[in-house]
């Protein structure tokens, strides 16, 4: 295994490694004002939820490796501690993009991305209309983490009003996985996409505790077939029969096609001799 000491290599190569390593990232499409009434908006892939009740979220924009400049948005919440957080999904990636340019203070980046300004009901800044979800936040906290290029500053937010697109809505009113067509970012260019192909669902052993690697059969433990997603799978159950279960490497093909289609107990009742 490769092994890197963080102290050992450039803040851009750091950068490059921890970015791709750690992905994909969701991004938060952060809409602020500044002290003038001027809109800023800037996407973030240093985002995620932390909190249920009460309801917080994070972004943050790190100073810039190159030049150790501070990016507007953070500027904005340290005058006017209010923000709006908007989630992005595919139809709207190239505004996105569009959106993190560079430009001056003075410019609006609604104009320049074309997305659409709509006024929100408890904070200044703007809602992000195209956005499938607009936070409306409150800004608890701007916490520095360094005074260096890189260095990241946290901006904990409070939300206070939910707007949702109501065509990626499902029947019951609930935001639609399938439907969303989420983005999120990668290493250097790269984003991918959560789409209907890419979900897949994995069972949560929340409510019965899944028996575990170790107490699987040790015909099925080390069998050349299953990888440790199908073993995964196979261990997540509550109980097993006190059988014997086949060792046979085409039954193990057979019932890892199952798993496929994550049908685990199938995959249990044809590995029984």
């Amino acid at each position: 295994m490769k092994t890197i000491n963080p102290k050992d290599i450039s803040p851009m190569q750091l950068q490059t490694v921890m970015q791709t390593a750690i992905s994909p990232r969701p991004i938060a499409l952060a809409s602020t004002i500044d002290e003038n009434g001027n809109p800023n908006l800037s996407p973030f892939s240093f985002f995620n939820m932390f909190s249920t009740v009460p309801p917080i979220l994070i972004f943050s924009p790190a100073r810039r490796v190159r030049d150790n400049t501070t990016k507007h948005t953070l500027e904005n919440v340290m005058k006017v501690p209010e923000v709006v957080i908007g989630t992005v999904n595919f139809p709207i990636v190239q505004q996105i993009s569009l959106a993190s340019t560079e430009y001056g203070d003075s410019v609006n980046e609604f104009v320049k991305s074309g997305l659409t300004m709509k006024d929100a009901d408890f904070v200044k800044p703007k809602l992000i209309a195209e956005c499938p979800a607009n936070f409306e936040c409150k800004v608890l906290e701007v916490k520095s983490l360094g005074n260096e290029g890189g260095a990241g500053n946290l901006i904990i937010c409070e939300v206070v009003k939910i707007h949702l697109r109501e065509e990626y809505l499902d029947e019951n009113g609930n935001l639609d996985q399938k439907k969303l067509d989420m983005v999120a970012r990668l290493g250097a260019n790269w984003y991918s996409i959560s789409n209907e192909a890419s979900l897949f669902e994995v069972p949560k052993p929340l409510i019965t505790k899944g028996i575990g690697f170790d107490e699987l059969p040790e015909n099925i433990r080390f069998s050349k077939i299953f990888t440790g997603n199908d073993l995964g799978m196979l261990a997540n159950v509550e109980e097993l029969p006190a059988v014997e279960f086949h060792s046979d490497e085409e039954i193990h093909k057979n019932a890892q096609k199952l798993l496929l289609e994550s049908k685990i107990s199938e995959a249990w009742e044809i590995l029984k001799k």
